[in-house]
């Protein structure tokens, strides 16, 4: 999976934006206007960050290589997810749902049904 792969995915999903608040290597992509995931441009290789529950984040470290504690955003809930490493495509498109819902289910309601979600 390359980052392409992951853009068009992520922009897909119903309500979703992107963007470049913290300069031209960090793109994020937003759902109510809240980050759910980034992809770090200027990393070595493609690098993506997701939220994910913290519970879910130590499963996922210890399962795969490829799978860290975020480098700048919160560790205990942000993971960076290697694109060329053990985690297949299937298992990152899965992350990105969970990190879309997670962010999706933290939004107020009257939020939530303003945009269709």
């Amino acid at each position: 999976m390359n980052i392409e792969e992951v853009r068009a995915y992520a922009l897909s999903l119903k309500g979703v934006t992107e963007d470049m608040p913290f300069g031209e290597d960090c793109l994020t992509f937003r759902v109510g206007q809240k980050i759910f995931m980034c992809i770090n441009l200027g990393a070595l290789g493609s690098v993506i960050a997701l939220k994910l529950l913290p519970e879910t984040n130590e499963e996922l470290r210890e399962e795969f290589v490829g799978i860290t504690p975020a480098y700048h955003w919160n560790k205990k809930h942000w993971s960076d997810v290697s694109l060329q490493s053990d985690v297949p495509d299937k298992c990152i498109h899965s992350l990105i749902d969970q990190s879309y819902h997670l962010v999706v289910s933290k939004l107020p309601k009257n939020l939530r049904l303003r945009c269709g979600l």
